[in-house]
């Protein structure tokens, strides 16, 4: 169910950023990518995990490095991290253990077995 809210919801904030104009200019979908990819630091940061921390830092800066390139060569770049982040979104509770993870955010915390 997260994962077809999560899809609804970028398809809306699409729509309305055509709609209004917002997507005409260059730097509207580099920074989507950016902010999408800071919330596990966010998380992190909340769990105190330093090695989580870092890792999710990690991540988060390869993701912005493409929105930069994406930004300056083309666009496709960034609708490609886009999808990318999707599905990093699908394996991230197998990738990296971040405690922070809210309980609300169920798709993509570690569940405990």
């Amino acid at each position: 169910m997260e994962y077809a809210i999560g899809s609804m919801l970028a398809l809306a904030v699409a729509a309305l950023a055509c709609a209004v104009g917002f997507d005409r200019d260059r730097t509207f979908y580099p920074t989507i990518l950016m902010v999408v990819a800071s919330y596990y630091i966010l998380f992190a940061a909340m769990g105190a995990s330093r090695r989580t921390l870092a890792e999710e830092m990690v991540v988060a800066s390869a993701f912005s490095l493409v929105a930069v390139i994406g930004f300056k060569r083309s666009l496709w770049w960034v609708a490609v991290a886009m999808a990318g982040h999707g599905l990093f979104d699908f394996v991230h509770r197998w990738v990296i253990q971040n405690p922070g993870v809210p309980t609300w955010w169920p798709a993509f915390a570690r569940r405990s077995t």
